[in-house]
């Protein structure tokens, strides 16, 4: 009898030539575990390992060092992607009262007087140039 690592359930046993009985396959569209899938195959790795040969204590540190390893990295670049957009704000904002020149879409270059900054919920900012609102800080090519 198999049972799924993941959900626990039993599934029906294999015993075509070629098949290896008690195998599995998930399918995951972006094909990334994330920190719940693994602590969830983690755990199911130690409830269902053979008591006769069990898993080594070795490589059970191993991998709980490698999953905190790339949980704190993964915490790391969500707030370095903050500071970023932080950072992003205070440069549009200082920007306000200079004169830009910046390059719209069709490469055409326009000037103006930079009048507000707006931040959008996820922290993109856009400035608005001589009343024209929405446009983007990293195409400015020239400040006065």
């Amino acid at each position: 009898m198999a049972v799924d690592p993941i959900s626990g359930k039993t599934l029906p046993e294999t015993t075509k030539a070629g098949a290896q009985s008690g195998s599995t396959s998930a399918s995951n569209p972006s094909a990334a575990l994330d920190k719940d899938g693994f602590l969830k195959l983690f755990v199911a790795q130690l409830q269902h390992q053979d008591p006769s040969s069990p898993m080594d204590t070795n490589d059970s540190m191993q991998q709980m060092s490698s999953f905190s390893m790339v949980e704190q990295i993964t915490n790391m670049a969500s707030t370095n992607t903050k500071i970023a957009a932080s950072l992003n704000t205070s440069s549009a904002v200082g920007l306000i009262g200079r004169t830009v020149t910046y390059m719209d879409s069709n490469d055409q270059l326009h000037s103006g007087n930079v009048e507000k900054v707006a931040t959008s919920k996820d922290g993109v900012s856009t400035i608005t140039v001589a009343g024209l609102a929405g446009v983007d800080p990293s195409t400015i090519i020239e400040v006065a």
